[in-house]
C-alpha cells in the first residue's frame, strides 16, 4: 500500500475538506518552448500569495504533453520546491495522473515521492474500456495515493460516466475528493447521486470544475434521495484552470460563498456573479471554438499581467483562436473588478526575483 489519506497531515486534510481555491498550474515556456524555470516559480509564488489553498500540477492546464517531453517529474518537483520555499502555510498539493494503469500508477508513485498529497486521475486514456476495467484501474491507482476523481467533459477527452459508476468509484476507500467538470447539469447530478448512494459524502469533498457555473456550484445545495432519506451535498471549493488567472479575486469569491452559505443568505448580488464569471470563462476557455484556445487564453491573461513572457504551448498548433484576443479585451474591460491586475503589478518584481 502506498500513501493512505489517513496518513496525510491533519491541517492539509482539514483544508481540503473545508474547501479551498486550487488553481490548475500552467506551464511557463520560453520562445523555444522549453521550461522557463523563473516564470514557473513566479506563477507558484503568485498563487501562494493570492491565498490559494493548494496547487494542482501536471493536469490539463499544465498540458498533458509534459509527459512526452520528459517534464512530468521536473514540473511537479518545481512546484513543490517553490511552494515550500515561499510559505509555511499548509497547501493541498495535487498531482495530475494520466494514461493507462501502468503509467498512472507510476505517476502516482512519483507524486508521492515528491511529497504530493493526492492525485487527480484523468480517465481519458480509458475511454474505450468498460466500467469494470475503469473501476479496476482506479483501485490500482488508489492503492498508491489518495485519489481525486475527475469527471472531465467529453469535448476535451472525457468519458461519460453514470451515477452507478460514481457510486462504485466513491466506494473506493482512498478516494478523498471529486473534481466535477462535465460542464453539464445532469451529469453533475449523477456524481452527487453516486456519492450519496455510496454513503461517502463525509469522506469525499466535492470540488467544482464546471467553469460554466462556478458561482452557482459554490452556493447551492444539491438535494438527492437515498431511499427514504434526503441528502444535501455541496461543492466546498474549486479545482479550476479558470482560477489559474485572477486568483486573488477567486479566493475572495470563495470566501464570500462560504460566508453566505454559513449564514443561510445567498444574495441575488452573489448569484449574479455566476453569469459574469461565466462570461469571463467564455473568453478564457475559447468556448466559441470548442475550447481550442483554453490553455492559450489563460496564458494570454498571465502574459498581459507580465507573469508569462508569451503564450507558447508545447504543441505549436495551440494558441489563441481568431477573435479570442478581442473577447479577452472585452471581459477584461467589462469585469475589471474581477481581475487582480493591481495585485499582480504590485508584486510581480518580487515573484520574478
Amino acid at each position: 500500500m502506498g500513501l493512505h489519506y489517513s496518513k496525510l497531515p491533519v491541517n492539509v486534510l482539514a483544508a481540503l475538506r473545508k474547501g479551498t481555491v486550487i488553481p490548475a498550474h500552467p506551464l511557463a515556456l520560453d520562445a523555444s518552448r522549453k521550461l522557463d524555470r523563473r516564470r514557473q516559480r513566479a506563477l507558484s509564488r503568485y498563487y501562494v500569495d493570492a491565498g490559494a489553498g493548494g496547487l494542482a500540477v501536471g493536469v490539463h492546464t499544465t498540458q498533458f504533453a509534459i509527459r512526452d517531453v520528459g517534464l512530468y517529474e521536473p514540473v511537479l518537483s518545481a512546484a513543490m520546491e517553490d511552494a515550500k520555499a515561499w510559505t509555511d502555510r499548509p497547501l493541498v498539493m495535487i498531482g495530475g495522473l494520466a494514461g493507462k494503469t501502468a503509467q498512472a500508477v507510476q505517476e502516482a508513485q512519483t507524486a508521492v515521492k515528491l511529497g504530493y498529497h493526492a492525485g487527480l486521475l484523468s480517465l481519458a486514456a480509458m475511454k474505450d474500456a468498460g466500467v469494470d476495467a475503469i473501476i479496476a484501474h482506479c483501485e490500482a491507482v488508489a492503492a498508491e495515493i489518495p485519489l481525486v476523481g475527475f469527471y472531465l467533459q467529453p469535448a476535451v477527452g472525457g468519458v461519460v460516466l453514470d451515477a452507478d459508476f460514481w457510486r462504485r468509484f466513491a466506494g473506493i476507500d482512498n478516494v478523498i475528493a471529486i473534481k466535477v467538470a462535465p460542464f453539464h447539469r445532469y451529469r453533475t447530478l449523477d456524481v452527487m447521486r453516486g456519492v450519496a448512494a455510496a454513503r461517502a459524502e463525509k469522506r469525499i469533498s466535492l470540488y467544482t470544475g464546471n467553469d460554466d457555473h462556478i458561482v452557482l456550484d459554490l452556493t447551492i445545495p444539491f438535494t438527492v434521495k437515498r431511499g427514504d432519506e434526503t441528502v444535501n451535498l455541496r461543492f466546498v471549493g474549486g479545482l479550476l484552470g479558470h482560477w489559474s488567472v485572477w486568483t486573488q479575486q477567486a479566493v475572495k469569491l470563495l470566501e464570500k460563498a462560504h460566508a453566505a452559505v454559513a449564514a443561510g443568505s445567498v444574495t441575488p448580488d452573489l448569484l449574479g456573479l455566476d453569469a459574469r464569471v461565466t462570461d469571463c470563462n467564455a473568453a478564457f476557455f475559447d468556448v466559441a471554438n470548442d475550447f481550442h484556445g483554453c490553455i492559450a487564453g489563460c496564458h494570454e491573461i498571465l502574459r498581459r499581467q507580465g507573469l508569462l513572457e508569451g503564450i507558447w504551448c508545447l504543441d505549436p498548433k495551440e494558441g489563441l483562436s481568431p477573435g479570442q484576443a478581442e473577447l479577452l479585451d472585452r471581459v477584461s474591460r467589462d469585469h475589471a473588478d474581477l481581475s487582480d491586475d493591481a495585485f499582480v503589478k504590485a508584486n510581480l518584481e518580487r515573484w520574478l526575483s
